[in-house]
């Protein structure tokens, strides 16, 4: 549990990176509170980031977490903006895991479209 609050901790800062540069870019789906207007961020504004853990078959990385990106809008995101948002979400990893988890040897990749968390997986410290 304690990774997994890490880990989240990670996705909410980019998450909020994300919110600064983008969430008055499109307007919110109706149902969609405002940002901040809840306690947890994956629960309002634009952005929903985060990873659900995969055993990894069919992946050369083996186990893992798959990056999911979510934005909250009935409006057309070109690919162009959700490519560049990707990228900032893959930057943001790169930069923040190892603060978040030091001496862990984890690797942030793309793969079939897709950002991948891989490595030391482990709960030792």
């Amino acid at each position: 549990m304690k990774w997994e609050a890490t880990l989240k901790g990670v996705f909410d800062a980019i998450d909020h990176e994300l919110e600064v540069e983008y969430g008055g870019k499109y307007t919110l789906h109706p149902s969609r509170p405002e940002r901040g207007a809840t306690a947890n961020p994956e629960d309002d504004g634009l952005f929903n980031v985060g990873a659900a853990f995969s055993a990894g078959f069919g992946s050369k990385y083996g186990p893992g977490y798959v990056v999911e990106i979510r934005l909250s809008t009935l409006h057309n995101v070109p690919a162009e903006v959700r490519e560049e948002i990707k990228v900032k979400v893959f930057q943001g990893l790169k930069k923040r895991l190892p603060q978040a988890f030091p001496g862990k040897a984890l690797h942030i990749s793309e793969e079939n479209g897709v950002i991948r968390i891989h490595g030391d997986l482990s709960l030792n410290d």
